[in-house]
């Protein structure tokens, strides 16, 4: 696999909008190949629009991460297309803040198939052809929900505690194979993730995006951590808005 971000070939889970979205921008400006995915093809459409208007080609495949046979056949699909894999990308996500107390138990499921579920599924598609060529970069979006438990969010933090001691798991079992994991764990990002909250604490959470950073921010760091020598692996990112105190 070649150092630096320029000819890596490049899927994206949740990659038509958000940080996805502005990672695929960041990524393609840098002189990557970059195949997206998404569950919304309209999302797929306009984002696929913009990379072209910009001067840059990109594959898109429409898919539901919560279903691991898809997930499946959309990796395999981009292998077939692009001739090889480089990166992957798990940027498919929800946030959906409430006390347990409210009892939301569909939200709970949501946050878990999504966060949780969808980041294994994207893995396990890539992860043997990784082994195999004894190259790859996994890089999976977390959030400091995953480091910080607060209160509304207690699923939430749960599917991203999971995430995080996964790839932490993951990292220590790949040391030799060539293959770095990353996780990038964003504060508050100006995605229109937090207008997903309906419950209780929804004018709580808004107050808070108030200063939230763009997604930009979080696409350039994890451009950082694909930049390095394949020798350096950045394990963890924390990116937040300078006045974020949590």
């Amino acid at each position: 696999m070649p150092d630096g971000v320029a000819g890596k070939r490049t899927l994206i889970f949740g990659g038509a909008g958000g940080i996805g979205r502005a990672t695929a921008t960041a990524l393609a400006a840098r002189g990557a190949c970059v195949a997206l995915a998404d569950i919304d093809p309209q999302q797929l459409d306009a984002a696929a629009e913009y990379l072209a208007s910009q001067g840059h080609i990109v594959r898109t495949y429409q898919v539901d991460v919560r279903l691991r046979h898809d997930v499946r056949k959309v990796a395999d699909a981009v292998f077939d297309d692009l001739g090889r894999l480089d990166v992957l990308i798990n940027a498919a996500g929800i946030m959906l803040m409430s006390p347990v107390t409210e009892l939301r138990t569909d939200e709970w499921e949501l946050s878990i198939d999504l966060n949780l579920k969808g980041v294994l599924w994207g893995i396990a598609a890539v992860l043997p052809t990784f082994l195999k060529q004894r190259s790859g970069h996994l890089i999976t979006l977390g959030s400091i929900h995953g480091l910080n438990v607060f209160p509304g969010g207690a699923a939430h933090s749960a599917s991203k505690f999971a995430v995080r001691a996964f790839s932490d798991g993951l990292r220590a079992e790949l040391a030799g194979h060539g293959i770095r994991v990353t996780t990038v764990m964003p504060g508050a990002v100006a995605t229109g993730m937090q207008d997903k909250t309906t419950g209780s604490q929804r004018d709580e959470i808004q107050a808070i995006y108030a200063d939230a950073i763009p997604s930009v921010t979080v696409a350039n760091a994890i451009a950082f951590a694909i930049d390095q020598p394949d020798s350096v692996s950045i394990n963890e990112v924390v990116v937040r808005p300078t006045v974020q105190r949590w």
